[in-house]
């Protein structure tokens, strides 16, 4: 099998079928139709709605009366209260949206016999092509998404003289075209451009579509052809008896252009200047530098898990490149108006989980959208501390948007009202400092850091024993069983908020010291609250416990294995305590005995926690599961619906088995290496401190590993 491949034998039949492209802020699924073909097209900074301040101004009065109905077991009056007074207003924030369709609608008779059919998406060189025999002619498409050009480029090519004939239209609404043939489209349903500002052709060879539903837009398209005619007639370019066609389109916001408008014409008309094999040569390179660091070798019966694997590493590098928005919950290729949860970022696992691959793959310029992200976060996260809580700092809680939103959204009791997401992005600003050793980095988010560390310490109550507890609070998206028979979400104390306080929070000494900051006062503060988190706590049947209270959980088989955070993605959960590691494992096995996994997302973290207990039989069984069950035909993960995060928490799986970092730092080689995986190699992954790693092994046993420094 070629694992650097994804083919098919036919167009795709729907949006699961199509084939991702994209440049970082520009994404597109191509479909490869015969007479019609589809290119659905995104920008990552589309968002519906304008910044807006939506604290609700009757969370700080309120905030002692709810902590006070939780001291008292009132559990189900705290959270009506929770639910007035501290969701935001209104409760929910902007959503991403696509950026419309371009529609090419080839000049072939549907009675025309059509062979040899076939298209796939080259992971390695970053081009979708397809490919057919219609009558007496072959056709020959390629499409590219290139960030050196920031175009989408799209070439047709044919192997008889002026038998290239099309027509393009750019569109934006509910409705989209069919797939049939362009003479059989007697009419099309009303509502197919219903969401544009404007679309309207400004030459005879150049389209431009507006809209303002928020982030104002522009898209442009420009055609040119080797021989042959294009013409304009109303909204839609006309190519007739041309040898070959490209096709570029370029699109920009009021998010990154105040002239957007003028930037997409000015950005198809230079490409324009240089030939499809130009732009081709410098996307390839271009993609190649990042693709080609890592390279993985398993024995033939495992290619689907390279090819799985390889797969995620490209959508890594065409969703998130510097400059662009972080990855959403769909990386950047949407299709619905309304899509499920926002298409926002969730930031209680998912947006987190998106980034798990980016330094140990080598790809940490990806990384850097999200540290943009978590940075124009903070100044919103630090009015909502001050006016929701009373607190310093910054906080942030379960979503946040293309503006940094902080204030909660939805009213959702077992999700909505946690104030771990800044603590746990953060987190990030960290990791990325431990692989690459770039101080200059770490100095210009140390602050933002700090922030978050201040806003926890504010928000903390300090036990009569001396202890610290975080709360309100609650175990993400999980409720559990009172004593009485009721259920409840909103808590004193869940498990996860005391792992991830306690990872950040030495983390946060770890980077002051990196700094030489350690006669902040901060410092101390931080150092002092440290010592008063509660070790983590084991249940009386041996499990760890999710809530501060040995609660049950409603849901046992729950997706969300959120007291399991100090095992991965943290590093509080290790086998240098033995009977807390056999804690986690048993946690893990009650989970999935009860049905946990069934999302593509929770089985990736799965995986990931299989591969830092060590049990790489087991991390390869979730890595089967999550193929078999949760792949949609295109291989994207399937929540059900389609979430990117999975597709990235697999990669971080595969690479977590390979290797790892000890207590010390130090790198650990086939920590989880299964029995199936033999024989192989892996080369190019990073560690800490600015690392390069290649591992081979025979028969499970190492037999070459090298680490050598990266060169810059």
């Amino acid at each position: 099998m070629n694992t650097d491949r994804i083919a098919f034998t036919e167009p795709a039949k729907d949006w699961n079928e199509a084939l991702p492209i994209g440049n970082g802020r520009m994404g597109a699924m191509v479909y490869g139709g015969v007479y019609t073909d589809v290119l659905q097209m995104n920008n990552d900074s589309i968002w519906f709605g304008k910044p807006k301040n939506r604290v609700n101004p009757s969370a700080k009065e309120n905030l002692p009366k709810i902590r006070k109905l939780i001291d008292e077991g009132k559990i189900s009056e705290a959270e009506d209260l929770c639910a007035l007074a501290l969701s935001g207003m209104p409760d929910t924030m902007s959503h991403y949206e696509p950026l419309g369709n371009l529609y090419i609608l080839l000049d072939i008779d549907p009675s025309t016999a059509v062979e040899d059919y076939g298209r796939e998406l080259d992971l390695k060189n970053a081009v979708c092509r397809s490919s057919f025999t219609a009558g007496d002619v072959r056709y020959e498409r390629e499409v590219i998404a290139s960030f050196p050009d920031n175009v989408i480029a799209y070439s047709i090519k044919a192997d008889k003289a002026g038998r290239i004939s099309f027509r393009t239209q750019l569109s934006r609404g509910n409705i989209t075209w069919d797939m049939r043939s362009f003479r059989e489209q007697v009419y099309r349903n009303p509502g197919y451009n219903s969401r544009v500002g404007e679309c309207m052709n400004i030459a005879s060879d150049m389209t431009l579509m507006t809209g303002d539903t928020g982030v104002e837009f522009s898209c442009c398209v420009k055609v040119i052809t080797k021989g042959g005619t294009v013409t304009s007639i109303g909204n839609t370019l006309i190519v007739d008896g041309a040898d070959e066609a490209l096709i570029l389109i370029a699109s920009d916001t009021s998010f990154y252009s105040a002239d957007h408008r003028a930037n997409v014409i000015d950005i198809v008309s230079k490409a324009a200047d240089r030939s499809f094999d130009e732009i081709m040569a410098d996307h390839v390179t271009d993609h190649g530098a990042l693709y080609d660091r890592v390279s993985l070798t398993l024995p033939e019966d495992q290619s689907d898990i390279v090819r799985l694997f390889n797969f995620g590493r490209y959508l890594m590098i065409a969703g998130s490149r510097e400059g662009s928005q972080p990855l959403n919950l769909q990386g950047i290729w949407n299709k619905d108006f309304d899509p499920m949860w926002g298409s926002k970022y969730t930031i209680n696992i998912n947006a987190q989980m998106n980034y798990w691959p980016s330094e140990i793959c080598g790809l940490s310029e990806c990384h850097m959208p999200l540290f943009d992200l978590i940075e124009r976060m903070k100044p919103n996260g630090m009015k909502v501390a001050s006016e929701m809580y009373g607190c310093r700092g910054f906080v942030a809680h379960h979503n946040t948007d293309l503006y940094g939103d902080c204030a909660p959204q939805d009213t959702c009791l077992s999700s909505s009202y946690w104030v771990m997401g800044a603590a746990w992005l953060c987190l990030h600003i960290w990791e990325h400092y431990l692989y690459t050793n770039d101080k200059e980095f770490l100095r210009g988010h140390i602050d933002t850091m700090l922030e978050a560390a201040r806003f926890l310490l504010d928000f903390m109550v300090e036990e009569e024993d001396g202890s610290i507890i975080f709360y309100p609070s609650l175990s993400p998206e999980n409720t559990y069983r009172l004593p009485g028979g009721n259920g409840g979400s909103v808590c004193k104390g869940a498990s996860m908020d005391d792992q991830i306080a306690s990872e950040f929070f030495g983390c946060c000494i770890s980077a002051m010291r990196a700094l030489d900051m350690e006669d902040d006062r901060l410092y101390e503060e931080i150092e002092s609250a440290l010592g008063k988190i509660p070790p983590i706590a084991v249940t009386s049947d041996g499990r760890i416990r999710e809530w501060r209270e040995e609660y049950e959980e409603t849901e046992p088989g729950h997706r969300h294995i959120s007291h399991l955070f100090a095992l991965f993605p943290g590093h509080g959960i290790t086998s240098a305590d033995p009977d807390l590691m056999d804690a986690a494992r048993k946690t893990l096995s009650e989970r999935l005995k009860y049905g946990g996994g069934h999302t593509g997302w929770s089985r990736a973290w799965i995986i990931n926690m299989y591969a830092a207990s060590g049990d790489g039989d087991q991390a390869l069984m979730h890595i089967n599961e999550l193929m078999e069950h949760s792949l949609l035909p295109n291989l994207f993960d399937d929540h059900p619906p389609f979430q990117i995060d999975g597709n990235f928490g697999v990669v971080s799986g595969i690479a977590h088995m390979l290797l790892q970092e000890d207590q010390s730092g130090e790198p650990r080689f086939l920590p989880a290496l299964p029995k199936v995986w033999h024989t192989g190699n892996i080369r190019g992954l990073r560690t800490y401190g600015g690392k390069i790693v290649d591992i081979s092994w025979t028969d499970g046993k190492i037999t070459d590993a090298k680490v050598a420094p990266l060169s810059r």
